[in-house]
């Protein structure tokens, strides 16, 4: 795992984007057709908007997921992390394709089996993570389920991750935002080429410390521990997110390995 610690969100979304755009054109090269995974939420909107700004990018070969939905929400609605995707990277650069999971669908189980199908029938290339304020990847809560090997799971969200969308604006309260998700395993996630990860934010930094001190531990209840795992990630920090984060929070602009 590389992490690298910005000194302002624009910076680190820039290094973010940069990063992600040079590993997009290195698999462009490579094949023909790539898969990517995108994360949603407030903390991907800087990298995001730069990623999709670029000229340098053939996105016509590209084929998107994305990690999570709630269940029971439609795409219409302005939390659906399925409407996001499609607002503000489908239909920016039109791809190839975009498996989006129904969160509206009414048979949920049917559902989790069709978009486990799509994501099985070839390796991702890139995907595009955040870590949540619980320290979670995707919506895999703590404690995570480390060991499934089924490609999409259906989850209950612990009361702090149900907080967090409340807190970012998606939702007016606790009540609104939905029990269960939809969520791309861990071991799934830890199957693609590369990963790109964007914790910006001086509300995540518990959960840097807590998942990404290179003398703590990989465990169910840091779930973006298992990040340390992998062997191309890279973490991008903002100054804030990496404040509680020994040996990084006086480090702007720097890079550091850990395996």
């Amino acid at each position: 795992m590389e992490i690298q610690v910005l000194e302002s969100q624009q910076q680190m979304a820039a290094a973010a984007a940069e990063k992600a755009a040079q590993l997009l054109r290195n698999a462009l090269e490579a094949r023909q057709r790539v898969r990517v995974i995108a994360a949603t939420g407030n903390s991907q909107l800087q990298f995001l908007d730069l990623l999709c700004s670029r000229d340098d990018i053939d996105w016509h070969r590209i084929e998107i997921f994305h990690l999570d939905e709630y269940v029971g929400i439609e795409k219409s609605h302005r939390a659906s992390f399925a409407g996001y995707i499609e607002s503000r990277i489908v239909n920016r650069v039109h791809p190839a394709a975009a498996h989006l999971i129904d969160g509206g669908a009414k048979d949920v189980e049917a559902e989790r089996h069709r978009i486990s199908g799509l994501i099985q029938t070839d390796e991702i290339d890139v995907a595009f993570l955040g870590i949540g304020e619980n320290g979670h990847l995707a919506f895999n809560d703590p404690p995570a389920n480390f060991r499934t090997e089924e490609p999409y799971i259906v989850v209950e969200l612990e009361e702090r991750c149900r907080l967090q969308q409340v807190g970012e604006g998606w939702f007016a309260s606790l009540d609104d935002v939905p029990a269960k998700a939809f969520t791309m395993s861990i071991q799934q996630i830890l199957k693609s080429r590369s990963i790109i990860c964007v914790v910006p934010d001086k509300r995540k930094a518990e959960a840097v410390r807590n998942c990404l001190d290179p003398g703590g531990e990989i465990s169910p209840a840091y779930p973006a521990s298992v990040l340390k795992e992998h062997r191309d990630s890279h973490v991008f920090l903002d100054k804030s997110s990496a404040s509680l984060l020994p040996g990084y929070n006086d480090r702007p602009q720097s890079t550091a390995g850990v395996r």
